[in-house]
């Protein structure tokens, strides 16, 4: 791992990249989001700020435990202007985040439970289908993939 001086006080984009291990084009991303942000040199090339190492590594952790970025977006917002996250901001924060992990996991198991229901059905056009239509809005009154009435087709009797 490249070691950065610490008498520099300022990364190129791919000096964060190499140091964070998070590719040129995540950082791009990442700042197009507003989790990180970088300044202009003369010559137009970003150059980040030492603190941009936490916030990628906060970011890329956060991400792994699947946070979305807008969450994880909001929670940095919260910090005070350019300071980075530290280890008491990480545990209020997985605090708070660990309740939406644990529902996350609860639907997921109760997915997992069902999914051997539509095993033999190919189509999902069971009676009742948690997977295609978990709140069965229209299965009181039809049953099935069905979600148009049928129209009666004209016979040479009609």
């Amino acid at each position: 791992m490249p070691q950065i001086p610490q008498t520099l006080h300022e990364l190129s984009v791919g000096q964060l990249s190499a140091r964070s291990g998070a590719a040129v084009s995540a950082l791009h991303f990442y700042e197009s989001k507003g989790l990180i942000s970088s300044r202009r040199t003369s010559d137009n090339q970003r150059r980040y700020s030492r603190d941009a190492l936490r916030r990628v590594a906060f970011v890329r952790a956060a991400q792994r435990v699947g946070i979305p970025l807008a969450t994880i977006r909001d929670a940095l917002a919260e910090l005070p202007e350019g300071r980075t996250p530290n280890r008491d901001d990480w545990a209020r924060l997985s605090q708070t985040w660990r309740k939406e992990l644990d529902e996350r996991i609860e639907q997921l198991h109760r997915l997992r439970d069902h999914l051997t229901d539509c095993i033999g059905c190919g189509c999902l056009s069971l009676e009742t289908c948690v997977l295609s239509n978990p709140d069965d809005i229209s299965g009181e009154r039809i049953t099935g993939s069905r979600l148009m009435p049928e129209r009666r087709r004209r016979t040479d009797t009609d």
